[in-house]
């Protein structure tokens, strides 16, 4: 975790900076060393207690190859939410039941589908999952079954890359299988293909690579320093600069910055501290829910009008109570708003008079929880309806939506800060075409702005317009003409 390039940096915070008298870490040897060091440097003591395994586990020599091989207490491990999706509904034509767990389903739908496949008085007896079922969960598994060994990641650079499984992640996955607390005495582990099953041995075979370094991000006094001397400059621009000019020794890195600048260019045009600026872009949010992301651009106006986000606001803004999901895409839509539940809840321990409601709001993803989890139980029925609405390439979809999403902040980023560059020139911006109101509608039909987004916006850029002709007019044009326009809001 502490070497993530993404949110290390919060892991290597919580190390150093919890206020206790002693801190307990869970984690593999490949940890010890670089944890140790960081203790050294803050005059801690460390005590390190290792753990064998106390049931055996073995690799089988041969794959799965065909779902008719499968038997009680199977799990098949899968990469992707498609072939989360199309293995279970395999196993349903075969007449069989499973559980399903993935990485967004919300903490309670989890525990609830890990329960189901416990029991041994329930007819499901075979799980599909993501690694998430690395961590948090106890299961009652006798064989894990790899898909595939090819998982989708995110390098430092924030580039994506495709590449076989770590051995870190291959030994926290099989290792699931067989654990002393269920009632398999003995783990197996083995692959779907046959091809497979050589590369599963050799990586779970190698040794594990030391942790080198530790995940860093500037921190909020680091970037109010660096405006103090740069006023103008964006929040986005001065974490470039920032890491530009950083210099680290070797038991730490720069984590990427790409989520956090997303965010910065996300809610760059609504005025607020830089304090607070930089806590909403630290918030942890899946950029690829455009929903979640439009979520972040509507609390933080809200904040920026000192106007507390109540439960009462909530539930409207989610249209509250909402139905069960009656195909895939609804329930993609449901752990959205689970999400952005979860994203209220974050800003709540930072700003607890703007966010009030905290208990209502946990309530409320709990009412949610128990909406998901009936629709994750019947989740091969939609599955069917989803491919007969031919709605399941719902990841390329997810993939698109994300790069449409990117460029409309980024292109809004990009005319804001040209908008305040121009000044004078501010006559010069274009008025919006009938091509830009065909953007605007396609945007509100694929779920990336709402029709009150647009309103907003309408009136943003409006009032943009004002000000510029307000700085046109200190500039030697009429004043009456000024005084009129700047009436154009109020009106609004």
């Amino acid at each position: 975790m502490i070497r993530d390039p993404g949110r290390g940096w919060a892991w290597t915070r919580a190390l150093l900076g919890l206020c206790a008298e002693e801190i307990h870490l869970c984690g593999e040897s490949a940890a010890i060393d670089l944890v140790t060091e960081l203790m050294y440097t803050t005059g801690e003591e460390v005590e390190v207690r290792n753990y064998e395994r106390l049931t055996p586990i073995s690799v089988l020599d041969h794959a799965l190859e065909s779902l008719d091989n499968l038997r009680p207490g199977d799990c098949i491990v899968c990469f992707s939410k498609n072939d989360i999706y199309s293995v279970s509904r395999q196993i349903e034509i075969r007449g069989l039941e499973s559980a399903v767990i993935y990485g967004s389903l919300p903490p309670g739908t989890k525990l609830a589908q890990a329960k189901k496949f416990n029991d041994p008085d329930d007819p499901c007896k075979i799980l599909v999952a993501t690694d998430a079922i690395g961590m948090g969960l106890n299961l009652s598994i006798r064989r894990i079954i790899f898909y595939s060994l090819i998982k989708p990641t995110i390098n430092e650079k924030g580039e994506r890359e495709i590449e076989p499984i770590t051995t870190s992640q291959a030994l926290q996955i099989a290792g699931r299988a067989g654990r002393f607390s269920s009632k398999y005495k003995e783990g197996e582990v083995t692959t779907m293909n046959r091809e497979d099953l050589s590369l599963l041995k050799e990586i779970l075979n190698r040794p594990v690579d030391p942790i080198k370094a530790a995940g860093l991000h500037p921190t909020a006094e680091q970037i109010e320093m660096f405006a103090y001397h740069l006023p103008d400059t964006t929040l986005s621009n001065l974490i470039d600069i920032f890491v530009d000019f950083s210099q680290v020794d070797g038991q730490y890195f720069v984590c990427n910055m790409d989520d956090f600048k997303f965010s910065a260019e996300l809610i760059q045009h609504i005025p607020l501290s830089l304090r607070v600026r930089y806590v909403f872009c630290t918030a942890p949010i899946n950029k690829k829910q455009p929903f979640v992301c439009s979520s972040l651009l509507q609390f933080a106006r809200q904040y920026s009008r000192n106007e507390p986000l109540t439960f009462s606001w909530l539930r409207r803004y989610i249209k509250w109570p909402l139905l069960p999901p009656k195909n895939i895409k609804d329930l993609m839509d449901l752990e959205a708003v689970h999400d952005v539940l979860d994203l209220y809840l974050w800003l709540s321990y930072r700003f607890i008079d703007m966010f009030p409601d905290a208990s209502l709001i946990r309530d409320l993803q709990k009412e949610l929880d128990g909406i998901i989890q009936d629709g994750v139980h019947n989740i091969t029925k939609l599955i069917k309806i989803s491919e007969a609405q031919k709605l399941l390439n719902l990841e390329s979809l997810s993939a698109e939506n994300q790069s449409r999403l990117s460029g409309t902040v980024k292109g809004q980023a990009r005319r804001m800060r040209g908008a305040k560059t121009l000044g004078n020139k501010a006559a010069e911006t274009p008025s919006p075409s009938v091509g830009e109101k065909s953007l605007a509608s396609r945007l509100v039909q694929q779920g990336l702005l709402t029709a009150d987004m647009l309103k907003q916006l309408e009136k943003e850029w409006l009032t943009q317009q004002t000000e510029h002709g307000k700085d046109k007019t200190e500039h030697g044009t009429h004043s009456k003409g000024a005084r009129r326009k700047k009436k154009e809001p109020d009106s609004d």
